[in-house]
This record gives structure tokens, C-alpha cells and sequence, in this order.
């Protein structure tokens, strides 16, 4: 399967394959390394490897993940912090950061059931995903999302040196599930989950990770906080697509 984002790019590969392709056949005299190697290798796999980018695997969520926290990209975990997160947890956090190589699978999944609060998109700039400054510094999407319980989780889409396209379709208000697919960063990015410190890690720094089946944590049962305490809505910017330039 292939994440609907992809199709355009993958059409358009295997569109400049054939034209290259039919230039061996109008244009005498072409080196012959170029006529019977470059091309025809050229060919199929640019179009291969975008839709080898592109991919979107079926996931199965791990059962009873109610209370679980699950990993929103597939990746490497380069950075578990604590810092203070003033915008929708406005407290103490866990800073949880994964970061996607170009050979990983590029769409992002919910970590956790419960409902959109918060969503803003944030202009930056674009320092390679790993770097810590990243997380501050680049540009991204914010979306802040309340469990049943009350709790509250931020998790953040995180523009590369490469990932300069990043899309989402949540609005405030939308009921999502763990594992749910709500996104994508093309080509090398990150991704951050910020929660309570309360929250149980289950997951290190190096570990590799993958979205809607990795569980990073779990959240303690007896926080039963009102979902209107003190946050009001905000959306900024909604089911957003946007081009870095």
C-alpha cells in the first residue's frame, strides 16, 4: 500500500523513466554504458524507490493499549528529556524524540486515543531532524490531544534538512484512535512525544521503533483531570499541507 501523498510522486518517476527510456530510441549515438546501463537501470528503479519511500504498511495496534502510549513514527529514538512544556501540558514532560532516516516508513500514526485539542503549525527552520535544537527551532506541527482520563499528550511533526513538506489532517475536535493514521514528513524528519513525567517509559534511547505497534509508555489510571481545566481549544492551522521553501 501506498500513502495517498505518494501517488503524484511515484507517477512522476516512472513518467521521467519512460522519457528517458524513449531516448534511446531518438537520440543515434548515445554512449553505450548510457544506452544499455544507465537508462534501463534508471528506469524502474526511481519509480521503485519512491514507492518504496511512499509506503504505508497495515499496522495492528497491541491489545488493550488504552493506557498505552504508542510510538507515532517509525525510527530511531535519539532523545528521551525532561523539560518544561508551557503550550498544552503546561508543566513538567517527557520529551520523547524519534527520528526517521529516508528508509523508513514516512506516515505518522496517533499515539494515543482520545480527542484533538490543539493544533498549530509552527514556521522554522530546517537543521538536520537529530539535532536537539530541532525540536524548538524547526518547522512543525504541533497537535495536542486529551485521553478519557484527562491526560494530556503534545506530539509534534518536525521538518528535516531534506523534510521540507510536512502534512496532517486533524481538527480540533476529532475523536482519533492509537495507531490511527493522521499524517506524513517526506523525505528524513522527526517526530517528538511530550507527556507527564508521571508517565512509565517503556521504551531507551537507540531502541528503533515502529509507528502504531512500539509502545514508548504507559499513563497512570487515577488522573481523572476535566478536559476544559485551563486549556482552552486552539487550532492555528488545520489539516495543513505545507511547502518549506
Amino acid at each position: 500500500m501506498i500513502a495517498q501523498e505518494g501517488w503524484p510522486f511515484v507517477a512522476a518517476a516512472f513518467v521521467i523513466g519512460l522519457i528517458l527510456a524513449g531516448l534511446t530510441l531518438i537520440i543515434p549515438g548515445l554512449p553505450e554504458w548510457l544506452e544499455i546501463g544507465l537508462i534501463p537501470l534508471f528506469t524502474p528503479g526511481t519509480g521503485l524507490f519512491v514507492a518504496f519511500f511512499f509506503r504505508d504498511p497495515e499496522r495492528t495496534p497491541p491489545p488493550d493499549s488504552k493506557l498505552l502510549i504508542l510510538a507515532p513514527a517509525d525510527g530511531k529514538v535519539v532523545e528521551i528529556v525532561q523539560v518544561h512544556e508551557p503550550l498544552f501540558i503546561q508543566g513538567p514532560a517527557w520529551r520523547i524524540s524519534i527520528f526517521l532516516s529516508v528508509l523508513n516508513v514516512h506516515v505518522n500514526r496517533v499515539p494515543m486515543s482520545g480527542t484533538v485539542k490543539y493544533v498549530a503549525y509552527k514556521p522554522g527552520e530546517y537543521r538536520v531532524a537529530w539535532h536537539p535544537k530541532a525540536s524548538t527551532l524547526n518547522e512543525q506541527s504541533q497537535i495536542g490531544l486529551v485521553h478519557d482520563s484527562g491526560r494530556r499528550i503534545l506530539f509534534k511533526q518536525i521538518a528535516g534538512s531534506l523534510a521540507r513538506r510536512i502534512v496532517y489532517r486533524l481538527a480540533i475536535g476529532d475523536q482519533v484512535q492509537a495507531g490511527e493514521r493522521f499524517g506524513l514528513i517526506r523525505f528524513g524528519s522527526r517526530m517528538d512525544v511530550l507527556t507527564a513525567t508521571d508517565t512509565v517509559l517503556k521504551v531507551q534511547v537507540g531502541e528503533r521503533v515502529r509507528a502504531g505497534v512500539s509502545v514508548l509508555g504507559a499513563i497512570t489510571h487515577n488522573e481523572h483531570v476535566s478536559i476544559q481545566s485551563g486549556i482552552p481549544d486552539t487550532q492555528e492551522a488545520a489539516k495543513h499541507t505545507t511547502d518549506g521553501r
